[in-house]
């Protein structure tokens, strides 16, 4: 599933070919990309027509086009959702779900298409009314790490209240949004600390070396485009990331640790998967039970 610098790198891309434009036309080639607008296909085109983008904004995973109107177009790209700036005479990808013309932004040109590409449609479209600003649909969602107004103290408290495992709390995006799987793992792998290890196990110190190895990583990844397994995540242009060639934990399974040379180990997690170095991120001691008697038992 794209994460927050995987979803960052595709509004980029909307910011930089689609803001201006507007949309002449919306073509919904199947129901299911646009459950979330529960008006229907057809209010859903209504409400886009002759409507032009004014910016691309972004908040953890979640992609919105604010409009002219004072609504919003809202995207989420679930496991392999794409959002493709295609000319008009290309060929219609074959998981092609929904397609909007849009007009030349500026001076005269040709016309384009925006288009969302789905192959497991767990992703989807729908207008936010009156969601040009934030979305009420993810007001509850945190802010991202990589946001100028992302409250450090906050997140320390709030990380260090919890008895939950940290990787637990790093993928809960109403704590801090963004952070999936990969990252996580990355980001634990180079603070040197274990996922398994409680929020309320750790000190402020080591809460802040997992936020600021959060940021790192996430920042590595934007500066190569993401992280790209497989042809399910590409930018606007169709272009894979690289960072997926960067990996120190993720995906790595039984290769060296590039710090000790152990093994990376995998574990499940959440029904995920999970990789840390065995050395570098110990596992940690298991709570001890505190046994409470009653007086008579005394």
């Amino acid at each position: 599933m794209p994460e927050l610098p995987e979803v960052e790198v595709v509004r980029r891309g909307l910011e930089r070919h689609v803001v201006g434009r507007s949309v002449t036309a919306v073509d919904v080639l199947h129901p299911r990309p646009v459950r979330r607008h529960v008006a229907g296909a057809e209010s859903f085109r209504d409400l886009l027509v002759g409507r032009q983008v004014t910016g691309a904004r972004r908040r953890g995973k979640f992609l919105w086009l604010p409009l002219d109107s004072g609504d919003a177009l809202m995207a989420h790209l679930g496991m392999s959702g794409q959002m493709l700036v295609q000319p008009t005479d290309a060929a219609d990808e074959r998981h092609l779900r929904v397609r909007l013309g849009l007009t030349p932004a500026g001076e005269p040109g040709p016309e384009t298409e925006l288009r969302f590409v789905d192959q497991r449609m767990f992703g989807g479209l729908s207008i936010s009314t009156g969601g040009a600003d934030v979305p009420p649909e993810i007001a509850h969602i945190a802010l991202d790490p990589l946001d100028d107004a992302f409250d450090d103290r906050r997140f320390i408290a709030d990380v260090r209240r919890r008895r939950s495992a940290v990787k637990r709390v790093l993928l809960d995006q109403k704590v801090v949004s963004g952070v999936g799987n990969i990252y996580a793992d990355e980001a634990l792998w180079a603070a040197g600390i274990n996922g398994e290890r409680s929020g309320d196990r750790l000190t402020s110190a080591q809460v802040r070396r997992i936020l600021s190895e959060v940021r790192a990583v996430m920042s590595a990844a934007l500066r190569q485009g993401g992280t790209s397994f497989d042809a399910l995540y590409v930018n606007v242009n169709g272009e894979s990331g690289y960072f997926d060639r960067s990996l120190s934990a993720y995906g790595q399974e039984g290769l060296p640790c590039g710090r000790c040379g152990t093994p990376i180990r995998r574990v499940s997690f959440m029904n995920r998967s999970s990789y840390f170095c065995p050395r570098c991120q110990p596992v940690p001691r298991a709570r001890r039970k505190v046994v409470t008697t009653s007086p008579a038992q005394r």
